[in-house]
């Protein structure tokens, strides 16, 4: 497998814990908090804060959840989710890719995955910006689960969603992944998130659905994500979170993170059906 460097960073980059105070999971664009006694209690504040919240808010998204009235058809198709995340897992990982941009002395990487019979190929928006942005001459690479390497077309970019979409040879041969129907991700189902960790390609790592309609700030932008434990490290940006029936329920975007120390169980994705907007969007205006 190819070396990768300069992997994208999953905080989306500039990514910033919904409402807490400033250089809280910050980006590197927010300056660092005090050291010493002071900056060691700010830090302590700061993680409590941020499990608080996440404690709270996924509570009360799991009673909403609870508190409905569910139609009968509607709980025993809920019912039939399989538990078996192994047979998700060989479903999905032959369509999710690795992704590599370089371009203007700038490199970047992360994930992506093939979204139809078209070669079309989703990733986020990030990665081509930190590699240069391949509509300025930036090479954009994916390597398949195989270890095989194809150039790829930049279709389109969508800045304010964080989401990208590439084009691939058709000899790329990627399986495209099913899409969840919308509102049918529940608080509490079994996720996995797949895609390439520190250049680790065909990583899987399991978690649940924490919380849904969770407002995090990517950027100068707000949007609403879905929540999940599963770890999410650079590199995996871009690629799918899927549940148990190997079905995207969202892209993988951004995490929350106490002084930059990675994967604190604590990670967002872009739902599925802001992704799937977005990227018939750009596919309608690019090809």
């Amino acid at each position: 497998m190819a070396v990768q460097t300069g992997l994208g960073e999953p905080r989306g980059p500039w990514f910033i814990s919904p409402d807490l105070e400033p250089g809280v999971g910050r980006g590197s664009d927010v300056p660092a908090p005090p050291s010493g006694p002071v900056g060691r209690r700010r830090r302590l504040l700061a993680a409590l804060a941020v499990v608080t919240l996440a404690v709270v808010s996924g509570g009360l998204a799991g009673g909403y959840v609870a508190s409905r009235e569910i139609p009968a058809e509607q709980a025993t198709a809920q019912a039939a989710v399989p538990a078996d995340l192994v047979a998700a897992a060989a479903q999905v990982v032959p369509g999710v890719v690795s992704v590599m941009v370089a371009g203007g002395g700038k490199s970047a990487g992360g994930s992506g995955f093939a979204l139809d019979d078209l070669h079309h190929v989703v990733t986020n928006d990030h990665i081509v910006a930190r590699g240069g942005g391949a509509e300025n001459g930036g090479a954009v690479m994916v390597e398949t689960p195989d270890g095989r390497q194809f150039p790829a077309r930049l279709v389109g970019r969508d800045s304010s969603s964080d989401i990208a979409v590439l084009r691939v040879p058709p000899a790329a041969n990627l399986t495209p992944l099913a899409l969840a129907k919308p509102g049918a991700t529940r608080v509490g189902e079994p996720v996995l998130a797949v895609g390439s960790p520190l250049g680790l390609s065909g990583t899987v790592t399991a978690g649940i659905v924490s919380a849904l309609d969770r407002e995090v700030r990517l950027g100068d932008n707000r949007h609403t994500a879905v929540q999940t434990d599963a770890s999410i490290n650079p590199g995996n940006s871009g690629g799918p979170l899927v549940n148990a029936r190997g079905e995207v329920v969202g892209v993988n975007t951004a995490i929350a993170t106490i002084d930059g120390s990675g994967s604190i169980g604590i990670g967002f994705a872009i739902p599925i059906e802001q992704v799937q907007q977005t990227a018939d969007t750009i596919i309608g205006k690019g090809g």
